[in-house]
């Protein structure tokens, strides 16, 4: 198994689905194979994989897809977070079984009960899974620094936490000065404050996975202390398309989606109900942003 240090690029994979909205196995094989040859150091499987909108069965369709298809050279990380204790154990679990390589996971947030919840779910994880875990920090379930410390005492197999509490930036400092010489400090929402997190103590980031050679670009230039470098490939190749994908709602599932069709990599950009609605401004700009990029 890989080396689960989780820093570096660890792009979430998104699910293609067939014209009739059924898993595309083929396309993601193909897109596994897409990020692990850009040079990514892990990939995840999560809610930009739309696994809220998946079945148990398709859950394990995916996990075991990316799994055989990795072939052991890279982590796989999988979001097991639920709405209650049990099920979440359940979730991670059968993904320890699948063979997953790390777990990651945010607080129950339907009903939460406050921080002993989490530190009995962590304590439990403890003791039930032998696999890393990787907290995360989202907005629906915010995690404080100092939460995340005593989840550290009550689970050693915490190894990272993601942060996505907004705004990021701050909140990444934050947690590095209180968490940094415990866990790697990993950014998310969709990488768009990678060289402002990687600053501030982030030794990573999970963005998508539709250019995965260039988040690998900037990341290898934040490490070589080229910050110029890597500030000029973020803004030429990724800036406009992230902007973009914030612009409504789950937009950039379909932004996504429509990069990785054209780029050849993904046979169709079907996104399951419910999702926004991609009015004819937007898809404009869209195509503007593929033809610019993709030719």
């Amino acid at each position: 198994m890989p080396q689960n240090d989780f820093q570096g690029i660890i792009p979430i994979l998104i699910t293609p689905f067939d014209a009739k909205g059924r898993i595309d196995t083929d396309s993601l094989q193909s897109l596994v194979a897409f990020n692990v040859d850009a040079g990514v150091h892990g990939l995840g499987v999560a809610l930009g994989s739309e696994i809220f909108k998946l079945t148990d069965a398709e859950r394990d369709q995916v996990l075991e897809t990316v799994v055989t298809a990795v072939n052991g050279r890279v982590p796989v990380v999988m979001n097991t977070s639920a709405a209650g204790t049990d099920i979440a154990l359940a979730k991670s679990r059968r993904a320890q079984d699948l063979g997953a390589d790390a777990l990651m996971i945010y607080p129950e947030s339907f009903m939460p009960t406050g921080p002993e919840a989490a530190f009995s779910l962590f304590d439990r994880l403890d003791a039930e899974i032998s696999l890393p875990i990787i907290l995360q920090d989202v907005p629906q379930a915010p995690i404080s620094p100092d939460i995340v410390r005593r989840i550290v005492l009550h689970a050693s197999r915490t190894a990272a936490i993601k942060v996505e509490t907004l705004p990021t930036v701050p909140q990444v400092h934050r947690m590095a000065e209180k968490v940094a010489g415990q866990l790697t400090i990993i950014g998310g929402a969709g990488g768009s404050y990678m060289i402002e997190e990687y600053r501030r103590g982030a030794r990573g980031t999970m963005p998508f996975c539709s250019q995965p050679e260039d988040f690998v670009a900037v990341w290898d230039h934040l490490t070589a202390g080229d910050e110029t470098a890597a500030r000029n490939r973020f803004d030429r190749t990724i800036m406009a398309i992230n902007r973009l994908g914030a612009q409504n709602g789950d937009l950039f599932y379909h932004l996504h989606k429509q990069i990785l069709q054209r780029r050849g990599i993904i046979a169709t950009a079907h996104v399951r109900a419910p999702t926004c609605t991609v009015d004819p401004v937007t898809q404009s700009e869209i195509n503007a942003i593929l033809d610019q990029f993709y030719g």
